[in-house]
């Protein structure tokens, strides 16, 4: 297992759009739909629903942004590669550690709650869901060290039957609401609609784990675009139907829980639907979690192997060519985070704070880079313009978790600093 460095595409070209869309979809629909139309409803209320409508409309101009400068810089390097670009290579490794306290954080999270999901079929106590959520990421991990190809043709059948699974729970919970539901519209004051969107935002990350797929895609200048505009579209149609029915049929609570989407689907079906739900729950779980190692994974070997991380991260498996360094490390940390929540037990909310956080502060430097790299005065322009503006305006609400990716910077200047690589960028 020795230590690689390419710098042209090294990876098998076998992804196709209709894959690409499923790992788009897979990428970002995940968390958000089992848990934060319930979570975000206890917070802000009805008010919540103008909350999910503000992170739809964002998320277009953003994926839009990302799907531009995907096509005209086509690296497995992903963002910290745009913002490279844009200003240079200690800005991408500062923002390189940022992205550090993303993935490996939320995705321990997105297990947990699949696991958690679980306990509405088979009961356990924590450390039983500590247990599932450590199978689910183990299976994904060894999954990635065979490579991608599977995963992403098992993907479009996967997403399938979440599709009509979401679409059945909104039809069947549709004729439950009730127009009550909705009033008073702002029972915690505007400004929980803001912080609703902090939390939401989270719901909406995962465009940025498909660019660095491009060197695996097989026609990148023109599928990633597809993939991530049908993604975004799904999704965002998914996600305010469901937060809609949550309201309307009440399906959110102190003494409900946050599995509002086995309450939608146990309106209509009973305990079948719950079950059903709850197998399925985990195939949205582990679609999410595989998709966004998928891209975290190669970003990661894209900066070692470009000198930004520690050398050790560049080593690919000899024979299947997969980042297999950073899966063992991601193992690792996997493995921190869920003992953390087995004796601490921080709720789901502030576990997914932090890296919301992130991505909001990761997302401000890739629209600065398209600014830059992009022909002022254009539609590119205006829609990076557009997704700055808001996510700015968003972080404002981020309260202490500001602090955490201020924090994960300074240990990126600090590592910068100590192995002298500013000097030599």
């Amino acid at each position: 297992m020795g230590l690689i460095k390419l710098r042209e595409p090294s990876l098998k070209r076998s992804i196709t759009w209709v894959q690409g869309t499923a790992l788009t979809i897979g990428a970002v629909l995940g968390c958000g739909i089992l848990v934060l139309p319930s979570i975000t409803a206890n917070n802000a209320g009805p008010a919540s629903l103008l909350s999910w409508a503000i992170m739809s409309l964002l998320a277009f101009p953003i994926v839009l942004t990302i799907a531009y400068l995907a096509k005209i810089i086509p690296s497995a390097g992903g963002i910290t590669a745009y913002v490279g670009h844009a200003f240079g290579t200690r800005t991408s490794t500062i923002l390189s550690w940022i992205m550090l306290g993303s993935i490996p954080v939320g995705v321990p999270t997105i297990a947990l709650t699949g696991a958690y999901y679980l306990n509405n079929l088979l009961p356990t106590n924590r450390w039983g869901t500590v247990c599932i959520a450590a199978l689910i990421l183990l299976t994904s991990l060894l999954l990635h060290v065979r490579g991608i190809d599977l995963s992403a043709k098992v993907s479009v059948a996967v997403i399938c039957v979440i599709f009509t699974l979401l679409v059945t729970a909104v039809i069947v919970a549709f004729p439950h609401v009730k127009s009550s539901s909705f009033m008073p519209f702002v029972p915690h004051g505007w400004f929980s609609v803001g912080s609703a969107s902090v939390v939401i935002f989270f719901s909406f990350v995962g465009w940025e784990m498909i660019p660095p797929l491009a060197e695996e895609f097989k026609r990148p200048e023109r599928d990633i675009t597809i993939s991530l505009i049908i993604g975004a579209i799904v999704v965002s149609v998914l996600y305010l139907s469901i937060s809609f029915v949550t309201v309307g049929t009440q399906a959110y609570g102190a003494n409900k829980g946050v599995s509002s989407l086995s309450l939608l689907i146990s309106k209509g079906w009973g305990r079948i639907g719950t079950v059903t739900t709850t197998l399925l729950a985990l195939f949205i779980t582990f679609s999410t979690v595989h998709a966004n190692l998928a891209g975290f994974s190669r970003m990661v070997y894209a900066q070692a192997r470009d000198g930004h991380f520690p050398r050790i991260l560049a080593k690919i498996h000899p024979k299947y060519r997969t980042p297999i360094s950073v899966l063992f490390v991601l193992g690792v940390i996997f493995t921190l985070i869920l003992f953390i929540y087995g004796t601490v037990r921080p709720n789901l909310e502030t576990l997914l704070k932090g890296p919301s956080v992130v991505f909001i502060t990761s997302y401000i430097f890739t629209m600065l880079a398209a600014l830059k790299i992009i022909r002022p005065l254009t539609v590119g322009w205006f829609m990076a313009l557009i997704s700055l503006l808001i996510t700015v305006i968003i972080l404002f609400f981020s309260g202490w978790a500001i602090l955490y990716p201020l924090a994960l910077a300074i240990i990126g200047g600090v590592y910068l600093f100590r192995t002298k690589i500013g000097g030599r960028l």
